[in-house]
């Protein structure tokens, strides 16, 4: 079942997170602990959704989220998003679902554009995102400096809606939680 997490999520979206420190999927250096992870829950919820898929042995298969794209008035129609998969579950339609979920309740909150970045290379993740709909946009060359070199980051883009005119302001998640729990359940 994908369901809208909790702070008490925490330790297992850490055990999920932990091992792409250590790839080019993360650009922070050391893992979070469990109590900085429960933070980003909090405040990520404060707006947005975080979503967890709960698992066949009462763990979790995965985490997605979005948080703001950049702080201006003209960009709060626009999220970044996020998925990770745990180990065991990869390849067993864990990212796709909870992406499909997620955008379901970013569209429900009126939110219009997607974005996520991706660091090179990586074919597997440029290949998921563009079979999600999500169509290239640019590429920040040499962004980032991690493990011993500068790296690339490609930055897509997945239009949820096409309002017509002035869109009315976003549903922030407190104001539509039920609404997005009974969607995202269903997927």
């Amino acid at each position: 079942m994908i369901r809208i997490a909790t702070a008490d999520d925490a330790p297992a979206v850490r055990a999920i997170y932990a091992p792409h420190i250590a790839t080019l999927t993360s650009f922070e250096q050391e893992v979070p602990p469990v109590e900085e992870i429960a933070r980003r829950i909090t405040t990520t919820l404060e707006r947005y959704p975080w979503l967890v898929l709960e698992g066949d042995h009462d763990d979790l298969a995965g985490y997605a989220y979005a948080g703001a794209h950049r702080a201006r008035h003209a960009y709060q129609w626009s999220v970044e998003a996020s998925v990770y998969v745990a180990d065991a579950y990869h390849r067993r339609g864990v990212a796709r679902r909870l992406y499909s979920a997620l955008f379901a309740a970013l569209e429900l909150q009126g939110l219009v554009n997607v974005y996520a970045g991706i660091t090179l290379p990586n074919d597997k993740s440029v290949a998921f995102h563009r079979a999600m709909g999500f169509a290239p946009i640019g590429v920040y060359e040499g962004i980032g400096f991690k493990h011993g070199a500068w790296r690339d980051v490609e930055w897509s883009a997945k239009r949820l809606t096409t309002p017509d005119g002035e869109p009315a302001p976003p549903r922030w998640l407190p104001t539509v939680r039920d609404e997005v729990a009974a969607r995202v359940a269903k997927f």
